[in-house]
């Protein structure tokens, strides 16, 4: 086993019955890596999860931490600990007795436990004074911290996560993500996180898998899931994405019944009698003269609608609805219904060949 891998599935399998929650999973997590795992309800992350801590027990397959099989080590053996999205806080102890919660089951000495969690508070950015707050007395953001920080006085190997910004507001759960990584980078665990919002995943991970009906659709880095899906599914997955059914002729140039193509473009991905579709997400999408662009189609403007800092467009096609991104002070004057033609560069796409 590469001695930089830290937990290594092989062939994981977990039926319910007759259903198959996953289905022959095998991936290897790095040590120090944060690693997270996305996906739509139902898909099977949350059934992984659990297997990885010993909450459940595998139908097939193994586990192996650095190389040691853990699939039939009891949960409370293994060294790896699990933060959930309700927090499991004890609400009648203080933010110090929740923290030192897993130091006295160890029977450490209380001055011992005390000089751990006053370190632990340090470490997650709460005061000194916080030990002896009330749990109830606790703000959401201060409840995640405490969570964190006895998690890490397991000091376990690896720390399993399990959707736990999912019920805050907006504002904290961003302020916690960034929390989050730096903590990750403080520490220099292994961080496996479970949730189902991709901007968690894109900002937090240094690899995201991406499941769907118990098995991995695509592992790679965010950039590389989101500019270079392997599936439809994926491009779809990871955000607002147009999609062109097109097919390579016999010199390779590409053909679509719904894109207009300038003359002379080829796409190097394509090879003669692909087919498959083409990938541009809406912001190297524009609006474009003809012959402006090397790919370009034709349609009325059927809304406008502000996000923030950026302006989307829909346009009705021959190919369904095409959206358009910009940037606010890019904005481009057009009224509901005028006919409109948009369009983008070969290096802006991605093809997606029908055979995946």
């Amino acid at each position: 086993m590469d001695s930089s891998v830290h937990l290594r599935l092989r062939g994981i399998v977990k039926k319910f019955g007759d259903f198959t929650a996953l289905d022959g999973v095998s991936l290897d997590i790095m040590e120090g890596e944060f690693f997270t795992i996305v996906g739509p309800s139902g898909s099977g992350k949350s059934t992984l999860i659990r297997l990885l801590v010993g909450m459940d027990e595998l139908t097939e397959g193994e586990i192996r931490l650095h190389d040691q099989r853990i699939d039939q080590t009891p949960a409370n053996k293994r060294p790896t600990c699990m933060v959930f999205q309700s927090l499991a806080l004890f609400p009648h102890m203080t933010v110090g007795q929740n923290i030192e919660f897993p130091l006295k089951l160890r029977k450490e000495a209380p001055e011992a436990r005390r000089a751990r969690a006053e370190e632990l508070l340090d470490l997650l950015r709460l005061p000194l004074s916080y030990y002896d707050k009330r749990i109830s007395q606790c703000s959401g953001g201060e409840k995640q911290r405490v969570a964190l920080a006895r998690a890490l006085a397991f000091d376990p190997e690896i720390l399993f996560f399990d959707e736990p910004l999912s019920a805050l507001d907006y504002r904290l759960r961003k302020t916690l993500e960034k929390e989050l990584k730096d903590l990750h980078a403080r520490t220099g665990k292994t961080f496996v996180y479970i949730t189902h919002s991709l901007e968690e995943a894109m900002v937090m991970s240094d690899r995201i898998a991406i499941m769907r009906e118990g098995k991995f659709e695509q592992i790679a880095v965010a950039d590389e899931i989101y500019s270079a899906p392997v599936s439809r599914f994926v491009a779809e997955f990871m955000g607002e994405v147009n999609l062109f059914a097109l097919t390579a002729g016999a010199s390779g140039a590409p053909e679509s019944d719904v894109l207009t193509t300038r003359d002379g473009v080829r796409l190097e991905s394509l090879s003669p009698g692909d087919r498959g579709l083409l990938m541009v997400r809406p912001e190297y999408m524009r609006f474009a003269e003809d012959g402006d662009v090397d790919f370009s189609i034709s349609g009325k403007l059927h809304g406008e609608y502000a996000l923030g800092s950026r302006i989307q467009y829909e346009i009705e096609t021959k190919n369904g609805m095409v959206t358009v991104e910009k940037l606010r002070e890019d904005r481009f004057t057009v009224t509901e219904g005028q006919d409109v033609t948009v369009g983008f560069d070969r290096d802006n796409t991605h093809f997606i060949s029908e055979a995946t």
